[in-house]
């Protein structure tokens, strides 16, 4: 079964379960446990960290064929908190994995320049930043960093991990309002790699670094200690996608393998 999920991160110390934390998967999983009256477990498309939001977060769950499913979006909509929700819950294929079968993740970062423009309504979604912040340097140093490299520099990384990835898609728009918008795809994230872009991109967007900084580090072999991690509550999870049915297995037997440049 696949869930479509929503989340406010703010009171959230990340997707993954923790012990005596409140977690993301750990107040959907208890709740879908209360109501299924049986142990849930979930795989989900992409781990958010603590303050990090979702509108497009997927996970799925296994249930046998035979269950007797109850309404499952409204029971959950009563029973979580108003922080998360469960926007639509629908039978997959056997081959439907929500981690290993998506294609790309999509985020969105916003952040204002402004002291003026920044609305307190906002504040747990949009970063304030002190510094005026320059459209064109920003889009001329992400353009730099697109295709298939070791985004080493940008990722913390873990045990038996590849930190090869293919960003698509990295792109800054200024809204009437003037809050800046990065849209940022990639077929998969290493942990923490989205900030630690936008961390380097604001660099350059304030003039302390040359619009060739980022890119240079695609050389790196470790994570340099200089490169600043931006703050989370601004990056949300918007979309992931997935092939058609008949590809899943394929798609998902891709993504397993070890990549190497």
């Amino acid at each position: 079964m696949r869930l479509d999920i929503a989340y406010d991160g703010t009171d959230f110390s990340g997707w993954a379960r923790q012990p005596e934390r409140r977690t993301v998967c750990g107040t959907i999983e208890d709740t879908l446990s209360l109501v299924l009256r049986r142990d849930i477990r979930l795989t989900v498309a992409g781990r958010t960290d603590a303050g990090v939001h979702a509108t497009g977060q997927v996970a799925h769950l296994d249930l046998p064929a035979d269950v007797d499913l109850p309404p499952l979006v409204s029971r959950l909509a009563r029973a979580l908190p108003a922080d998360v929700r469960v926007s639509s819950a629908r039978v997959v294929p056997p081959e439907f994995d929500a981690r290993f079968a998506a294609l790309r993740r999509h985020y969105l970062y916003r952040v204002c320049d402004t002291q003026e423009s920044a609305n307190p309504l906002h504040r747990n979604h949009v970063v304030t930043w002190p510094r005026p912040l320059a459209l064109d340097a920003l889009n001329a140093a992400s353009a730099l960093l697109l295709g298939e490299h070791d985004f080493v520099a940008f990722c913390k990384r873990r045990e038996g991990a590849t930190t090869i990835r293919e960003l698509q898609r990295l792109e800054w728009t200024r809204t009437p309002h003037g809050t800046l918008e990065a849209r940022v795809s990639a077929d998969a994230f290493c942990h923490s790699m989205v900030r630690s872009l936008v961390g380097a991109l604001l660099a350059v967007g304030e003039g302390r670094k040359p619009v060739d900084w980022p890119a240079s580090m695609l050389t790196a072999t470790e994570r340099p200690s200089h490169v600043a991690v931006a703050p989370a509550h601004g990056l949300a999870l918007i979309g992931v996608d997935y092939p058609p049915d008949t590809d899943l297995a394929t798609r998902a037997e891709i993504t397993r393998r070890v990549r190497t440049l």
